[in-house]
């Protein structure tokens, strides 16, 4: 493993103090499908398997440093990563995504699901990412929200979460606690950032996102003490409760107009990862459009995705998209 990529100063972490000169950018789902080295290092091996050897792991990490240039790695997992340490049976099956083997079917299976275990893979894979990585460029580590890696754990989550609420948030105290064990654990191998991926939860009315996610998704803010993340999908009419996360930086999508935004934290976003198909002088168009609303509102700011990278996308796109972030006069 190796990259070629260095920077006197990490512009993602000044843009959490609001003191960058140059606007950092990286990508949701940077790490992986869409890029043909990773599909070379790939091979035929199965995903899971990938995610558990520490040397291709760190290599899959570090591939869109060298390809595009951004500004930060993000370790290369799976939001279901965590469960696995907790007694879920999960496969990640090429073409078909994870598939849990025992989810939970009603109240009656919490009583099987115990507390996380720790995943050493994990932590042999930061450490030797950080080996390699320059000092300059932070290793982003993540974890899925409670809420969102519940959907996948419980196919009748929203059953449960009405039908006998005293159990659903017995469910989500017990992922919440693993979820903070997990980021402890990937703190002390020597993440820098992270990021609480909600994919699911912007489905939820304002009321119940209120009452089964926030509470949650706060206690991980408070216990992590890292600059973080807190990406939320179909997030406009969640906003206000966004700010209230304890997250430093929210990362939105393309719902939200990031010039109406008004908050005190950091934005991260939020480019419509569907424009990357667009010509090339849409996509320009677009970032530089971003870019100067960003200026206009926000001081704290990184450039990302509404969501993660399509797995047929063009690299060299993405490296388009790069190259105008970091000639964009911030300052």
């Amino acid at each position: 493993m190796g990259t070629n990529v260095s920077h006197e100063q990490s512009d993602i972490l000044l843009a959490f103090q609001g003191k960058n000169k140059r606007v950092g950018v990286w990508f949701m789902r940077q790490a992986g499908r869409y890029l043909p080295q990773y599909q070379s290092l790939k091979g035929n091996r199965p995903l899971g398997e990938l995610f558990r050897d520490p040397q291709i792991a760190g290599a899959i990490t570090l591939q869109p440093l060298e390809i595009l240039g951004v500004d930060a790695a993000i370790l290369f997992a799976d939001i279901l990563t965590m469960p696995s340490g907790m007694g879920f049976h999960i496969d990640f099956v090429n073409g078909r995504g994870p598939v849990v083997n025992n989810p939970v079917h009603h109240p009656g299976d919490l009583v099987r699901l115990g507390k996380f275990s720790g995943l050493d893979y994990v932590s042999r894979t930061i450490q030797l990412i950080n080996s390699v990585l320059p000092s300059s460029i932070p290793l982003i580590g993540f974890a899925g929200s409670p809420y969102t890696v519940a959907t996948y754990l419980c196919p009748k989550h929203t059953r449960m979460m009405f039908e006998n609420p005293k159990s659903f948030h017995q469910f989500m105290d017990l992922l919440t606690d693993n979820t903070i064990a997990y980021l402890k654990q990937q703190k002390q191998a020597g993440i820098k950032v992270f990021q609480l991926f909600d994919t699911w939860a912007g489905a939820l009315r304002h009321e119940d996102y209120k009452t089964f996610v926030l509470p949650y998704v706060q206690r991980i803010f408070k216990a992590i003490k890292l600059p973080s993340i807190y990406y939320l999908k179909n997030c406009a009419h969640l906003i206000d409760l966004m700010e209230d996360s304890g997250a430093d930086m929210l990362s939105v999508c393309e719902t939200v107009n990031i010039k109406d935004i008004k908050t005190s934290k950091g934005i991260q976003g939020n480019l419509l990862n569907s424009l990357l198909y667009a010509d090339d002088k849409i996509i320009i168009e677009e970032t530089r459009a971003l870019l100067k609303a960003a200026k206009a509102r926000h001081r704290k700011f990184i450039f990302n995705l509404s969501h993660g990278v399509m797995p047929d996308v063009n690299p060299l796109k993405l490296k388009m998209v790069v190259d105008e972030v970091h000639k964009f006069k911030w300052v």
